[in-house]
């Protein structure tokens, strides 16, 4: 056998010998994917300190990256099944890497925002790429262990970026955050020309350019206006956002209904099987996402821990992640697509609601049931109705399927973190105001409103005035803790009560097992790519 990969995926007899080696490469790409989001949150206090950032500052480093994720996935997958999707990968790991090289050496904060805008293009490039060379790879009989595989990755990473990145902050900057993914995108390029085979549709027509361009326009700017809007109010730059938002996706749709060769075909959400499985994947990462953001920030702000300690504390959640994907993987072939999603996100639904119980006084332990919950729902939910959405693709459209699966994931975390951040964020200013308005100055309260952090810089700050002291301080501190705790027991309550709404829509679209059955005789003379989507929905 070659050292490199270079039988393309299309003219192989039957399955790629070396396709488990493969989907370690691809899954090693995709955990930095998803690392560099989950480390920032326990760099962030750090880089606060350091560049001296403003909260909006902080919500732009960190959404610098989530915009053109979000916004470009679509396109860069269908550019990939068009010319190259192993090509597509290596050039994705290639600019990550760049963009994180970058990230590690600039000190000022509208430089670290666009390295992490240019990490998010590689991404947008590395994400679908993953999930379509997996579907070229693997047989059918094979590809849900795959998708579990790759599900399974997304959650440890959830909780490995945390802990590399509070691991090296015992020791160096905050850049080096940034500096730890390139040498794993290095094997991974290395792995990629080794191990993954070429891949790239066969008669696939001209890309729809057009329509890709609609999807841009349309993704960003509804990214941009939700994470803008509840987070600095809905002035003029997120209103007109939103406005082009919804201009852009009925343009999108008017175009790609009349276009031969849509870059999304938007007729395919009318198949219950693709449609249920994209709301599931939108409201579960709104509600898991938002959860695990302000969950984080307890446990360093409130309890105290390290950025270390804290990545140590979120490792039952990923743990709780591969739990779930074993039970999937059994249990779908027998119970099917809608029973297994549909626990998943009961399950994460409960896991949501105990956060309710969280107040001033709450440990670790309060927080240990709600993570293992989220962690098992990840795992029992996420690969089935991955598996069904890419099911639902032919083989030309394979980076598409990944890029829709993929913005549907990015769409709902984003969504989830501005919404749920914004309402914590309320919560936290107006129990702040009632529990230390009197004994603050009108300049001091309301930045120590600002965010959590920012409440303990100002305690920190009145410990050492005349006027203040320790006493003082200890108390705002006290208030501090009680506000913060308060906007996270209401915003799950919010949260729960979205998931629990979701839950609801996502078991009436799905069909069940009896529905799919009786249609598969009526679909014999259907194409047979509707039948492979029946297929997948059971």
């Amino acid at each position: 056998m070659p050292l490199l990969a270079t039988t393309p995926v299309e003219k192989m007899t039957g399955p790629y010998p070396r396709r488990w080696w493969a989907l370690i490469v691809l899954c090693l790409s995709l955990l930095i994917v998803v690392m560099a989001n989950t480390s920032l949150i326990v760099a962030a206090p750090d880089m606060t300190t350091d560049l001296g950032l403003s909260s909006s500052d902080l919500q732009w480093v960190i959404d610098g990256y989530t915009v053109p994720y979000a916004a470009l996935m679509l396109v860069l997958g269908a550019i990939g099944d068009k010319y190259s999707r192993r090509g597509a990968l290596i050039a994705g790991l290639v600019v990550f890497a760049g963009g994180s090289v970058m990230g590690s050496l600039v000190h000022e904060t509208d430089l670290v925002i666009a390295a992490r805008a240019i990490m998010g293009v590689g991404a947008a490039v590395v994400m679908p790429a993953t999930l379509s060379l997996l579907v070229a790879m693997f047989p059918k009989g094979e590809r849900a262990r795959a998708i579990t595989a790759w599900t399974a990755t997304s959650g440890l990473a959830i909780a490995v970026g945390p802990l590399v990145a509070g691991w090296l902050l015992g020791d160096h900057s905050w850049g080096s955050t940034f500096l730890v993914n390139v040498p794993i995108a290095v094997l991974a390029v290395i792995g990629a020309l080794v191990l993954v085979p070429p891949s790239r549709a066969t008669g696939m027509g001209r890309i729809d350019y057009v329509g890709g361009l609609l999807s841009i326009v349309s993704v960003g700017s509804l990214v941009y206006a939700t994470i803008e809007g509840p987070h600095f109010g809905w002035g003029a730059g997120p209103v007109t956002a939103a406005a082009v938002a919804a201009v852009g996706l009925a343009a999108f749709v008017a175009w790609e209904l009349r276009h031969p060769q849509p870059m999304l075909d938007v007729r395919r959400f009318l198949q219950r099987p693709f449609s249920g499985s994209m709301l599931a994947v939108l409201f579960f990462f709104f509600g898991t996402y938002g959860a695990i953001y302000y969950s984080t920030q307890f446990l360093q702000f409130v309890l105290g821990y390290g950025a270390l300690e804290t990545g140590v504390r979120l490792l039952p959640l990923a743990g709780a992640v591969f739990v779930g994907a074993a039970v999937t993987g059994r249990l779908t072939p027998k119970l099917g697509v809608k029973a297994l999603v549909g626990a998943g996100m009961v399950i994460g639904t409960v896991g949501v609601f105990l956060l309710v119980l969280v107040e001033k006084g709450s440990t670790y332990g309060d927080f240990l049931a709600p993570m293992l919950l989220l962690g098992l729902a990840i795992g029992l939910s996420v690969s089935p109705a991955t598996d069904t959405i890419m099911g639902s693709f032919p083989e030309s459209e394979l980076g598409v399927g990944g890029g829709a699966n993929d913005t549907a994931l990015e769409l709902g975390g984003s969504l989830g973190i501005a919404v749920l951040g914004s309402l914590l964020g309320t919560a936290y200013r107006d129990e702040l105001a009632d529990l230390a308005g009197g004994r603050l100055p009108a300049a001091a309260l309301d930045t120590a409103q600002d965010s959590v952090g920012a409440g303990l810089a100002v305690a920190e700050q009145v410990a050492r005035t005349p006027s203040g002291g320790p006493q003082q301080a200890q108390a705002l501190a006290d208030a501090v803790h009680e506000a913060f705790a308060h906007g996270v027991s209401t915003t799950s309550l919010v949260g729960g009560i979205i998931m629990a709404a979701g839950t609801l829509i996502v078991l009436a679209v799905l069909p069940g097992r009896r529905a799919l059955d009786r249609r598969r005789p009526a679909e014999g003379t259907a194409p047979a790519k509707d039948l492979e989507t029946s297929d997948a929905a059971s």
